[in-house]
């Protein structure tokens, strides 16, 4: 669990494994789910509450397939009136406080595992892709890497500086980027 606090609320981000849409079984029961909409059953859930004063005001699921992903550092950017979260293989866009959903794209083809702001846009490290998102969730480019883009021991494999996007593959190869995503090394 991942608790962030804003000059007005607490919001609350958790994995909710077990949630499953429509089910009275539900440990957790929400206002909004939203879940990606294909064949398979979500690969990860997450549950989003939104308090004021310890009082809740809102609450959603969100869930995607693709790679299983979890709240970290890196994996949520809040804004004033935004949360933006990757989960598996998407990214979604909700509003604080009433967690209506903005927008979800699919940003990678197995995971996104961080998400970092870029001026008005979003820079994705996704498992296969780097990809840059404007604040809309229109994917402006995508890179992919010969392999995956993290390392054995995920080390410094994604590291954004001032001038470029560096990012390392599971063969230890280096691919340095630049914010319109060319490849510059």
């Amino acid at each position: 669990m991942k608790n962030y606090t804003t000059e007005k609320y607490k919001i609350s981000i958790y994995s909710d494994t077990t949630f499953s849409e429509g089910s009275a079984d539900n440990i957790n029961q929400y206002d909004f789910a939203y879940l990606d909409e294909s064949e398979y059953h979500p690969t990860t859930v997450f549950g989003i509450k939104i308090f004021n004063e310890n009082r809740l005001i809102k609450s959603a699921a969100i869930g995607s397939a693709g790679g299983s992903t979890g709240i970290h550092e890196t994996s949520t950017i809040i804004e004033p009136d935004r949360i933006i979260i990757c989960c598996s293989d998407t990214v979604f866009c909700l509003s604080i406080p009433e967690l209506s959903l903005l927008w979800q794209t699919k940003a990678d083809q197995a995971t996104c595992f961080e998400i970092f702001k870029c001026k008005d846009d979003y820079i994705i490290h996704g498992e296969l892709e780097i990809s840059r998102l404007d604040k809309n969730g229109k994917i402006v480019w995508q890179q992919a890497g010969k392999d995956v883009l993290t390392t054995l021991d995920s080390y410094d494999t994604f590291v954004i500086t001032d001038e470029y996007i560096l990012a390392t593959d599971w063969e230890n190869r280096k691919y340095k980027f630049d914010f319109n995503g060319q490849i510059i090394l």
